[in-house]
């Protein structure tokens, strides 16, 4: 008894239901897993009858939807597309329960395929497609709940479904229709994605994407049987008007389904999965009742035990308009501006908006989803807490049984003994009376032993018999000692036992309050999940209310970008117009423009209509971005090539040329309404480039009529010039060199020191000029290999014949310009020379060289070697034109201090005649310099003016 085990109370174990729940629960997420992985195969049917046959089991859907929304759905496509194959079975042929658990789970099907549609490959479009088809077949098995998940019902269960009325046969017709209709838009997609190079039938990914079609198969065959019934019904009660609707789309749908069939039916996947009876080739008549007599209702046949291939299962910057001078082509610049500003900001305000509702919808599904979690937890630990207090009353009831049975057995064995103990108790009476009453009888014999000697033998018997009744009552005695033990060994059980039953009875007692106050505690945790769920159900209407306002302001905003686009593509297309009308303006006539500019400017164009032909139309603000570079940039290009032809001296040809402006910009006009349309432009973009290089090319000829005879030697008299410029620059410093030797022969003194300082500099001067030349040619060479291309150099100087004219230009005014500081520094050196023409001819050189350096310039690369080593002699030949000026002026200054006037000798009147002759010299210099001074602005005029007709 005192054996009994409480601490089996305290540590409850596992059940047997327990452990085969654990077990069923492990079976269905393998399964799930080896049905639903990511490799591109078909769903293999045994894992997915594992999974039905659990929603039986369960006699629900819950364990399947717990297992299969952990799995990777949002990371991985092909996880995606096989469970909505297997959502698909699970209502096809699942536990009818199974319909009703999946509603709430539309939402977690709706997200996926929002998640998946913007996939650019066939995945992203199918899975959206498909979930579509799974939430359309929810809804219509929530309004029509008679309906099984597999559609098949008697045709006593149709009719009463029915009900014979004609507007629920109405409403059933068009819901078919609608789930006919996502049917057939999901195999259409599933067919276009097939290739038939990689993804064909008897592939493993085309046989992934083909699997699904199996359960459409069946839901559009029962479909299509219901339909054409209802219609028969309905054209034998309505009017045919009325429902000349319906057998529109019925039609349409017939047409749909019977190519979806042969199509299904001539592969050779679908061979061995599924038998489907051919549609007729003519759909039926609904006009003729007779017709439905002729109809026969036929089923497709699925096979239960197919074979399935074994496979290895894997474990689980934004560029700036063009300015111009124009008046017009600025005012196009503003108004695009202005435009292009506009719509920036109207699109910058939709998105801000855009992105505010959706932090609120985040915000308010995060609040949701914590709350549900939160209940969800707080449910699952109170039924845990009441599943073990009732596992452990279950113990504690039965020990209680227990003991109460072994309390019972106590009880019957200590009234047995004490029946017993009456008993012998009764005997030892009888034996007591018997004694006294043979004691009574010895006592009488004895007393009459004298008399009764013939007695004697009789008293000895009695004697004896006394003797064996003292033996018997001392067996009695000792019987009875042994029963008090044994009964006060019971009584000790007695009271262990009601000890031990109190304290169960005290621990039922105590778990019964416990279980009363987890109950009361479960129902207000009831009452919060209700009001929770209230609240919940209130924030999924705002959040679905929130989604509608959503999705019409961005369809508000998104016609607003359209429009907006539109408009500013017609304002661009007015611009345009205005520039090819301008061609024909007279006032144009005077505006003049080379054609090297207006072959700069074809670049900017072929971007342009280049980048409209990769443009992508959803992109609003590259569509008006783009729309406005091409517009302005080919507007300026028509502008600049009418101005160019009004150079031709061939009246016929500059017409011809604007004609071909015209025809261009015509071409371009074409290119915006493409775009406003969102059509394609690779078309027109060839024609509008060949014609942008036509006019182009144009341009050329007109520059090379001008040229004349002078472009067959321009590359000749460009290299005569350069050897030229060579030559003199050598014999300068040469003619230098000479004249320092000889000053130091002749010379000495002041003069000498003098004479030394101006050659010396003069020396630097020339050697800069020559590192000059040099650098210079090396990077004319280069100009020259690299803009020919495939031409020769006589081709690249002919077309750039403008430059190269700067170029020859250039280098006779550094030929020039030596010659000149040559004959200076001859003349301060070998006779009264001026210093100051020697400062002007320094300057000179330095001017020339510059004007050198910025012809190279013009056409190198920014990033050539050769500029920069050019750049950085021009810099030498800068620093020692100032070394020369400086030294000439610190000459001057020297030769000042030698020749100081000396006034000490003077009388009053000698220095005063003196100052009136030096006022007189100041006078006359005043007046030549002043003359000097016209004069040099008289031959820079007629400079200019030699050098302008030179370059015409």
């Amino acid at each position: 008894m005192t054996s009994l085990s409480l601490p089996r109370v305290l540590h409850p174990r596992k059940t047997s239901l327990e452990i085969e729940r654990e077990i069923f629960e492990k079976a269905q997420a393998q399964a799930l897993q080896k049905a639903i992985n990511g490799q591109e195969c078909p769903v293999k049917q045994k894992h997915v009858r594992v999974a039905i046959i659990g929603t039986f089991h369960t006699q629900n859907a819950k364990i399947f939807w717990a297992y299969a929304l952990r799995l990777p759905i949002m990371d991985d496509r092909i996880v995606a597309w096989k469970l909505c194959h297997v959502v698909h079975k699970i209502l096809r042929e699942g536990h009818p329960l199974s319909l009703l658990d999946s509603q709430q789970h539309r939402k977690d099907l709706d997200d996926v395929g929002k998640l998946w549609v913007h996939l650019p490959d066939g995945y992203g479009k199918m899975i959206r497609l498909y979930t579509s088809l799974l939430i359309n077949k929810l809804e219509f098995h929530k309004r029509n709940p008679r309906f099984p998940g597999n559609l098949g019902v008697s045709p006593d269960e149709f009719e009463s479904i029915g009900g014979n009325d004609v507007n629920n046969y109405f409403n059933m017709t068009v819901e078919m229709f609608d789930y006919l209709e996502h049917i057939i838009v999901l195999q259409e997609a599933v067919f276009g994605s097939l290739n038939m190079a990689r993804s064909n039938s008897m592939t493993s990914a085309g046989q992934c994407r083909l699997a699904p079609l199996i359960p459409c198969i069946q839901d559009a065959w029962k479909l299509y049987d219901y339909c054409v019934r209802m219609l028969f019904k309905l054209h034998a009660i309505l009017l045919p008007d009325v429902l000349s609707g319906h057998r529109e789309r019925f039609m349409k749908q017939f047409k749909a389904l019977k190519k979806f069939y042969e199509n299904t039916s001539n592969m050779q996947y679908f061979k061995d999965l599924i038998a489907i009876p051919p549609l007729p080739d003519n759909p039926p008549n609904f006009l003729i009742m007779g017709d439905f007599t002729h109809y026969v209702t036929q089923e497709v046949v699925v096979p239960q035990d197919t074979h399935e291939p074994e496979q290895e299962e894997e474990p689980i910057q934004e560029e700036n308009l063009i300015d111009t001078s124009d008046n017009t082509v600025e005012a196009i610049n503003n108004h695009v501006e202005q435009t292009v500003q506009m719509s920036i900001s109207a699109y910058q305000e939709i998105i801000q908006e855009r992105d505010f509702l959706r932090t609120q919808i985040d915000r308010m599904r995060s609040e949701i989803n914590s709350l549900m979690s939160k209940d969800q937890r707080d449910i699952a630990a109170l039924q845990n807490k009441i599943t073990s207090i009732e596992r452990d009353l279950v113990i504690k009831n039965g020990e209680l049984e227990h003991e109460k049975q072994n309390k019972e057995k106590l009880l019957n064995q200590a009234t047995a003994s004490t029946q017993i103990q009456d008993l012998e108790k009764q005997k030892f009476h009888k034996l007591k009376s018997v004694y006294m009453k043979l004691r009574d009888e010895h006592v009488v014999e004895l007393r009459k032993s004298a008399e009764v000697e013939k007695k004697l033998s009789a008293a000895s018997k009695s004697l004896e018999e006394m003797h064996e009744l003292e033996m018997e009552k001392e067996r009695l005695k000792l019987a009875e000692k042994q029963r008090s033990e044994k009964l006060e060994a019971l009584e000790k059980d007695k009271a262990l036992f009601n000890m031990e039953t109190e304290i169960l009875k005290k621990s039922v007692q105590d778990a019964c309050k416990e279980k009363e106050s987890i109950w009361k505690e479960l129902q207000n945790v009831s009452e919060e999940k209700e009001v929770l769920k209230k609240k919940s159900e209130e924030l999924s209407y705002k959040i679905m209310d929130l989604e509608r306002q959503i999705d019409h302001e961005l369809k508000e905003n998104q016609l607003l970008l359209q429009l907006i686009v539109r408009s500013s593509i017609e304002k661009n297309e007015d611009i345009l117009r205005h520039a090819i009308h301008e061609v024909d303006n007279p006032a144009i006539t005077a505006l003049t423009c080379s054609s090297d500019y207006l072959r700069s400017l074809t670049k900017d164009c072929r971007k342009a209509l280049m980048e409209s032909t990769t443009l992508t139309f959803t992109d609003h603000a590259k569509v008006i971005t783009t729309a406005n570079i091409i517009a302005h940039t080919h507007s300026m290009y028509i502008l600049q090539g009418r101005a160019t032809c009004n150079t031709s001296p061939d009246i016929a040809f500059g017409e011809k040329m604007a004609e071909t402006c015209k025809v261009l910009g015509e071409l371009v006009l074409t290119i915006l309404c493409n775009i406003k349309e969102n059509q394609s432009t690779e078309l027109v973009v060839k024609e509008a480039l060949k014609k942008l290089e036509e006019v182009a090319t144009l341009g050329d000829d007109i520059s090379l009529s001008l040229l004349g005879n002078k472009s067959a030697n321009l590359e000749d008299l460009f290299e005569d010039e350069m050897a030229q410029m060579d030559k003199a620059i050598e014999e300068a410093a040469k003619k230098i060199q000479e004249m320092l030797t000889n000053s130091r022969a002749a010379d000495s003194g002041i003069k000498l020191e003098v004479n030394e300082k101006i050659l010396d500099s003069c020396t630097t001067l020339m050697q800069a000029i020559r590192i000059l030349v040099k650098k210079s040619r090396l990077l004319q060479a280069e100009i020259v290999a690299q803009g020919r291309g495939t031409a020769s150099a006589k081709e690249f100087y002919k077309r750039n014949h403008q430059w190269t004219d700067g170029f020859i230009s250039a280098a006779k005014a550094v030929a020039v310009a030596a010659q000149f500081l040559l004959t200076s520094a001859d003349k301060v050196v070998t006779s009264n020379g001026k210093l100051e023409q020697l400062i002007v001819a320094a300057q000179e050189i330095g001017a020339s060289t510059a004007q050198l350096v910025v012809a190279s310039r013009v056409k190198a690369d920014r990033h050539s070697n050769n500029l920069q080593q050019l750049t950085h002699a021009s810099k030498g030949v800068t620093t020692a034109t100032g070394t020369v000026v400086a030294t000439v002026k610190d000459c001057g200054q020297l030769i000042e201090e030698c020749e100081e006037l000396d006034t000490s000798n003077l009388s009053l009147h000698q220095a005063k005649r003196q100052e009136m002759e030096s006022q007189v010299r100041v006078l006359e210099l005043e007046k030549e310099l002043e003359q000097e001074r016209l004069r040099l602005s008289s031959l820079r005029r007629h400079h200019y003016q030699l050098a302008g007709e030179n370059e015409t």
